[in-house]
């Protein structure tokens, strides 16, 4: 499946690293979504980006807009990475069934076992209004992310 600018996003249901549920359907009608999906948790680059959008997490947190980030990591590893790097945003495991959600995105990486680097703005009646797709060793632009956010609202 190739996602489209405006097009649905698929519904996604995903624990986070406190093992609460996460349902994109719980924002329909309320916010607009930044949903990041990120290699491996305690890598550089992706450390890097995380701690970068904890440090400006206003710019993404708002009464519009909301922040949840994706992995293919354990919900027990990314609760140990949340911990290590004081990350309170939504840490969303896809780890069981290996790579579902990314796979609906179409940015699971099958040799590597891993979601790829690549964000998507969902709108608040769930239409993906932005997308952006980063090589696996290079970061996003955050700027970028918070700008194509706040367009949505």
């Amino acid at each position: 499946m190739s996602l489209t600018i405006g097009s649905p996003a698929p519904d996604l249901v995903l624990p986070d690293q406190y093992g609460a549920e996460f349902s994109l359907s719980d924002l329909r009608g309320k916010k607009a979504l930044l949903l990041v999906f990120y290699p491996f948790a305690f890598s550089g680059v992706c450390t890097g980006e995380l701690t970068g959008f904890r440090d400006q997490l206003e710019k993404f947190e708002t009464e519009h807009t909301t922040l949840a980030t994706v992995s293919c990591d354990p919900m027990f590893s990314l609760r140990a990475y949340a911990d290590a790097d004081a990350l309170f945003f939504p840490l969303l495991s896809d780890f069981w069934p290996h790579g579902e959600v990314s796979r609906t995105y179409d940015v699971f990486d099958e040799a590597k076992g891993c979601s790829t680097r690549s964000s998507y703005v969902i709108d608040a009646e769930g239409m993906v209004r932005w997308a952006v797709h980063s090589p696996m060793g290079v970061a996003r632009d955050l700027h970028e992310q918070a700008r194509a956010l706040t367009a949505a609202v």
